[in-house]
Order: C-alpha cells, then sequence, then structure tokens
C-alpha cells in the first residue's frame, strides 16, 4: 500500500495532467488570458479536492474518469477562488505557492477574467459528453451549490465581514462552512455521484457529509494555526496576515495549542465517520495528513 505522500503525488500527477489536456487546446485567440488561466491552474499542489472526488469514488466503487473529470472541475472553481482571493480589493496578496500571483503577473483585470473563465469552464467540465447524462444535473447542483451565494461566496462575505467587526464564534464556524468547507463537501459528494449514489439517506452519502465536514473546519483550524506560527518559506506566502488585518479567526478564540487539540478531535470524527468501510484507510490517512501538515 502507498503512503499517503506516495498517493497523492501520484494522483496529483494524474490530476495535472487531466487540467492540462482540458485547457490545451483553448482558443488561442486571447494568448495572455489562456497564459494566465493556466499559470495559476498548473501551479501545483497537493490537489486535496479532487483528490477527495477520486478517493470517493474508489472507496464506493465508482467509475475513475468520472471523478477526475468532475475533480478538475471543482479544481477549476478553487483556482478561480484564490485568483480572486489574492486580488487587491480581497486579500492583497503577492505570493501564491512561493509565485507571484496572478494580477502581480498578468495585470488585475486579466487576472479577474482568468476566474471569470475557469469559473465557467468548471461546468462545461461538468456537463461535457464524457459525464454521463443522469449525473451531470446532480453534479452541477453540487457545483453551485458550493461556490455560490450560499456556500464559498456567501463564505467570503462573511470573511471580509470579519475584518470590519469581531465575529462570534457561531459565526466563524459558517463562514469556515461555507468558504473552506463547501468545495470540501462538494468533493467528497462528487465522488459519491460517480458512484452512483444520490440519495442523501444513503449511509454512504451521509458518512462522505460528516466526514467532509470535519475535515473541512479541521484545514481551516489548522491554516488559522500556520498563520501564527508557520514559517513564510513554508507557506509560501508571507505569515501573519490575518492578525495584520485584523480577521476574526480560530486564534481569536483559542490559543494554538487548544486550535491544534480542537482539529485533532475534528479529524478523529471525520475518520470515525468512515468506520463502517473497510477500505477507508487512504481517507483516514489523509485527515491525519492535513492534520499535521506544515503548509
Amino acid at each position: 500500500m502507498l503512503s499517503i505522500d506516495q498517493q497523492l503525488k501520484e494522483d496529483a500527477l494524474l490530476i495535472e495532467e487531466r487540467l492540462d489536456a482540458l485547457t490545451r487546446d483553448f482558443d488561442r485567440d486571447y494568448p495572455e488570458l489562456f497564459e494566465s488561466i493556466r499559470y495559476s491552474l498548473l501551479a501545483g499542489g497537493k490537489r486535496i479536492r479532487p483528490f477527495l472526488a477520486l478517493q470517493f469514488c474508489r472507496l464506493f466503487g465508482g467509475n475513475e474518469e468520472i471523478a477526475l473529470d468532475l475533480g478538475c472541475a471543482l479544481e477549476m472553481i478553487h483556482t478561480y477562488s484564490l485568483i480572486h482571493d489574492d486580488l487587491p480589493c480581497m486579500d492583497d496578496d503577492d505570493l501564491r505557492r512561493g509565485k507571484p500571483t496572478n494580477h502581480i503577473v498578468y495585470g488585475e483585470a486579466t487576472a479577474v477574467l482568468a476566474g471569470d473563465a475557469l469559473l465557467t469552464e468548471a461546468f462545461n467540465v461538468a456537463s461535457s459528453p464524457a459525464i454521463p447524462a443522469e449525473i451531470i444535473p446532480g453534479a452541477v447542483r453540487v457545483l453551485a451549490g458550493a461556490s455560490g451565494c450560499f456556500g464559498m461566496i456567501g463564505g467570503q462575505m462573511l470573511d471580509m465581514k470579519g475584518e470590519e467587526e469581531r465575529l462570534d464564534f457561531e459565526a466563524l464556524l459558517e463562514m469556515h462552512a461555507k468558504k473552506t468547507g463547501a468545495l470540501i463537501r462538494a468533493a467528497c459528494l462528487l465522488g459519491c455521484l460517480s458512484a452512483g449514489i444520490t440519495d442523501s439517506n444513503d449511509v454512504r452519502y451521509q458518512a462522505a457529509v460528516t466526514y467532509a465536514e470535519n475535515i473541512g473546519l479541521a484545514f481551516q483550524v489548522i491554516d488559522d494555526r500556520l498563520d501564527a506560527v508557520g514559517t513564510e518559506e513554508d507557506l509560501g506566502k508571507p505569515i501573519g496576515s490575518d492578525e495584520e488585518s485584523g480577521k476574526t479567526t480560530f486564534l481569536t478564540f483559542m490559543s494554538v495549542e487548544q486550535a491544534l487539540d480542537y482539529a485533532t478531535d475534528l479529524t478523529e470524527q471525520a475518520k470515525n465517520a468512515l468506520s463502517l468501510f473497510p477500505a477507508r484507510d487512504v481517507l483516514c490517512d489523509l485527515a491525519d495528513y492535513l492534520l499535521n501538515r506544515t503548509h
């Protein structure tokens, strides 16, 4: 059995190759736009969201090619959100994964258009002839719900509000359930869809949701913790930006040690949600990997 590091690298290569193939033949009438799109989309990373789609597909015996394309569609949405988050009107970041952010390289207008194009293309991929017709409506609903005003966009609005005023703990949980957790939940559900699981009462569906909600929240707790104790070299971006911008984070309510304890408890709940499924090892290893990461 591969280690979680090896499995992540193996699947990241598969995902990277598919993302490259999906964008290689874009119309070249606007070369700077498509260069900007691919600059961010193919910038590497762990590809956690499409990885989750693939792993839940494998756990429940689905079609990996379907899960791969749906996962890549979700990665396009995630990448668009990063491009827009880095803009001066949002987080105003100059570095992403150790490289200049999209707007620094291509300008703000092109960065906005690149993000818009990726969001649109995601739905094109999710509704392409490669996806069985019976799966498309559910996939589109999952992607739209996760990325829209009741998902990631709503979470971003709450995040901006948290820069102007202190959020209470319940509002902070709601913000992260939407801003970060919604796409992680979508990834797991897209994996379920690829295995033909559409009934929200199905024990497999419910397990995927519980796992996703807990690792999504743990992921953000660790993110907040790393912003305080990580290094710029590990994170590929400046540290301490949350405190400087006055954001409400988990460290507003707890110490870095308490944050780690909280994330550890969430991780155990995520792993316990999969206890009925013998082939859960990779997903449990991933939960531990995300808990113990340094970037």
